[in-house]
């Protein structure tokens, strides 16, 4: 081999791998390269409830309810077309004490949209939830999870707090058996935050009731062994200063 073609080959494999891990970064729910998120429920002790593409009138009234029992709180990363649509919806989570956060106006994937694309994506959304509740959200959910480079920048220029990933994913997105996710849930341990749907990106009134099946199997178990359930905004607060002696 001659000493062109072997740096011919070693340049065209380091643009292969960096190709490789600029896709990981993009899609990958534990990568920061384009930009911190945060993903977990920052003590063993919690497990973060996260809810994408609602507010859904066919399964969101009746999660709010079984969250009330079970005094847990949870994260709604709603989508701004659903949001006009249930303004009522929008405005009863936030007084049920749940965050809110931002989840794009249409659902779009972010890697391809310009900068502009984005900030109307994120303005549209939080237009939208602003109407209905007076408060603007600080977080947002890229997404399928999925971010370039642009995206960083677009939340620094914006004065957003941040975005929220995951640690686990429940793959609730389409109807199944509930029994295969109370299966999934099973594996579910302290200091995660789970990706979950109460509604679908792409239709009002979709069926997530395998959703709702599978949390009054667990809700129960997770109060009884003493788990908390924080919302985004309770993770980005500091904690209280320790008490004198």
């Amino acid at each position: 081999m001659s000493g062109q073609t072997a740096i011919s080959l070693t340049t065209g494999g380091l643009v292969l791998g960096g190709a490789g891990v600029c896709t990981w970064a993009a899609v990958s729910p534990s990568s920061d390269l384009f930009g911190r998120a945060v993903r977990r429920a920052g003590s063993p002790r919690a497990i973060a409830l996260t809810f994408d593409d609602g507010p859904n009138p066919a399964v969101t009234p009746a999660l709010l309810d079984l969250l009330d029992r079970y005094r847990a709180r949870a994260t709604f990363f709603m989508i701004g077309r659903h949001a006009r649509s249930s303004p009522d919806l929008v405005r009863e989570v936030a007084a049920r004490g749940h965050a809110i956060g931002n989840h794009t106006d249409t659902h779009p994937n972010l890697i391809w949209l310009s900068p502009a694309r984005i900030e109307e994506q994120l303005a549209r959304c939080q237009d939208a939830i602003s109407a209905a509740t007076k408060m603007a959200p600080r977080w947002m959910r890229p997404p399928y999870g999925f971010r370039g480079p642009q995206l960083a920048r677009v939340l620094r220029r914006g004065g957003w707090a941040g975005m929220a990933l995951w640690t686990r994913a429940m793959f609730d997105w389409k109807p199944q058996p509930p029994e295969r996710m109370i299966g999934r849930m099973a594996r579910v341990r302290g200091g995660e935050m789970l990706l979950m749907h109460d509604g679908d990106h792409r239709i009002q009134n979709s069926d997530r009731s395998h959703v709702l099946r599978s949390l009054e199997h667990w809700l129960p178990r997770w109060a009884d062994d003493g788990f908390e359930f924080p919302t985004i905004d309770d993770l980005a607060r500091p904690p209280l200063p320790a008490a004198a002696n």
